[in-house]
């Protein structure tokens, strides 16, 4: 297919803007009900492509656009590289485009109907796990996260992760679909039947499970100190802002992401001045160190203080693709070149584990401590909660985002992982968002990317023993997705697509005519 022939197609062109909708329901624009509908413009297309190929066209060029709009906040640091990855990845919604024609192309039966219920949801996705992989640099922009602001909605993610809430809202949208365009009216009662129930099952969710009894607390401080080039003066600013919360009741006092460039196991007169501040608050101080090592390698690490010194450190295991290592660097490594990537490749640490912090009276308080990006990723949350973490804190950075959509949707991930966990979050920002959920994911407190100065919490800690159905069950809806996406698949392979008269199609109609083929 020649590059001249794509671009004089509409259709695709409108694919690539339909793929563009759906981030609007994202933080910063926020327009959440959008999410519902926004996926049926490109829908509709992939449904109207005259033939099985036009359809996966239309499915990348959809894809294409999601990934655009969505990741436009990376141009400082991949540049041109950008428009690379969306094709790559927008590739993988071709799929989508052929399911989408194989099942709803007209004229749709009832039975259908129901099955494309089923499977469109499960391969949109089976695309969201797909590109989730940490290799392919992890999970962003699913679709379940536009749901943040609602804690009865989240209370899907509570029995399937974010997937559930992204396999509703993709259902609701394919039932739309059929509602708009179907003519039999037991197609569209068995659309209406499916997306009532989709959009029912989350505050049905939410009003039937057991509310979270009051149990214990912690008052947390997240201290954001604001933008600074000067590692000394950010480190000044830190220590300022705690000093100012001497003399309130605090049991955790946690800094951001990147919050000291010292080597705090070499640099004994910076840990002399985190264990005055531990003793004078009476709390211990989770600061975020981003330095280079003995052995000569720059690493992030969350670094628990008490007055006694270094008490436990976690050193981040998921490094951000291009901002903290270069996939392949010896290939992609002029990127650095046109580009703010990273000029080296960070230090990963081996494994996750939890840092045993205690409260001001000295009361066990284990913490969940993950490090920016990480809080995007649905199982280690999980692995911190199932590991006994009663609180889940995330430790952030997203300076070079400042004045793009990305911070507010980095904050929001919190409600997710608080959704699926039923632990409290927290995120404590270099220059914001600081913000903290409660264990259903409801937004207590936040601090925007305007403000400096400490965000003081007081949260109903988890039971180390509580387990959502989601923390037990794990990622059993992409799993579920892609066994009904591969059963399709197998399906349409073995099966002839039947014509509306019940014969049997010829084997090319699942392609173009021939007349287009030679464009293609």
């Amino acid at each position: 297919m020649t590059l001249r022939c794509a671009l004089a197609r509409p259709a695709r062109y409108g694919a690539l803007l339909a793929g563009a909708l759906p981030v609007l329901a994202f933080p910063a624009p926020g327009l959440a009900a959008l999410a519902w509908v926004a996926l049926v413009p490109g829908l509709l297309l992939m449904q109207r492509s005259p033939g099985g190929r036009e359809a996966a066209v239309r499915g990348w060029w959809f894809g294409t656009g999601f990934i655009l709009a969505a990741m436009y906040w990376l141009i400082p640091s991949i540049g041109p590289a950008l428009l690379l990855l969306a094709v790559i990845f927008g590739s993988m919604q071709a799929a989508l485009g052929v399911a989408v024609w194989r099942v709803l192309r007209p004229p749709v039966t009832a039975r259908r109907a129901l099955g494309a219920l089923v499977v469109v949801p499960s391969v949109w996705v089976s695309c969201e796990y797909a590109r989730s992989w940490h290799a392919l640099g992890g999970p962003w922009a699913l679709l379940g996260a536009s749901q943040w602001q609602h804690p009865t909605v989240l209370a899907l993610a509570s029995v399937g992760g974010a997937w559930l809430v992204s396999a509703a809202v993709a259902a609701v949208n394919t039932g739309v679909l059929l509602l708009l365009t179907a003519r039999r009216l037991s197609v569209r009662a068995t659309a209406a039947a499916v997306t009532a129930l989709a959009v029912a099952a989350g505050p049905l969710l939410f009003a039937l499970r057991t509310q979270p009894s009051p149990g214990e607390q912690a008052t947390v401080a997240l201290v954001q100190p604001g933008s600074t080039e000067d590692p000394a003066a950010r480190f000044d600013a830190g220590v300022r802002i705690t000093t100012n919360l001497i003399g309130r009741p605090l049991d955790l006092v946690v800094w951001a992401e990147s919050s000291t460039t010292d080597d705090l196991d070499r640099d004994t007169a910076a840990v002399d001045r985190l264990r005055s501040l531990s003793t004078a608050t009476g709390a211990q101080l989770l600061v975020g160190e981003d330095a280079r090592k003995a052995d000569g390698r720059i690493s992030k690490d969350a670094v628990l203080i008490t007055p006694e010194g270094i008490a436990a450190r976690y050193r981040k295991i998921r490094l951000v693709p291009f901002g903290e290592y270069i996939p392949l660097r010896p290939l992609l490594g002029w990127i650095a070149g046109i580009s703010k990537a990273a000029g080296e490749n960070r230090a990963p640490g081996t494994g996750f584990h939890l840092l045993q912090a205690s409260d001001r009276e000295g009361r066990p308080l284990p913490l969940g401590t993950l490090i920016c990006f990480e809080s995007a990723f649905p199982d280690m949350s999980r692995t911190a909660a199932n590991d006994g973490a009663r609180l889940l804190v995330y430790q952030s950075s997203t300076s070079t985002f400042q004045h793009t959509w990305a911070p507010a949707e980095h904050a929001s991930l919190g409600a997710l992982r608080a959704a699926e966990t039923g632990r409290p979050v927290v995120q404590a920002a270099l220059t914001g968002e600081s913000v903290a959920y409660d264990r259903q994911g409801r937004r207590l407190a936040r601090l925007d990317t305007s403000a400096t100065g400490a965000l003081t919490v007081r949260l109903p800690l988890a039971d180390p023993a509580a387990r959502t159905w989601y923390g037990r069950l794990g990622d059993w809806v992409p799993a579920s997705a892609v066994a009904v996406t591969l059963a399709a698949a197998a399906t349409a392979l073995i099966r002839p697509r039947r014509m509306p008269d019940g014969s049997a199609a010829a084997p090319s109609a699942t392609t173009e005519p021939s007349r287009s083929t030679s464009d293609a």
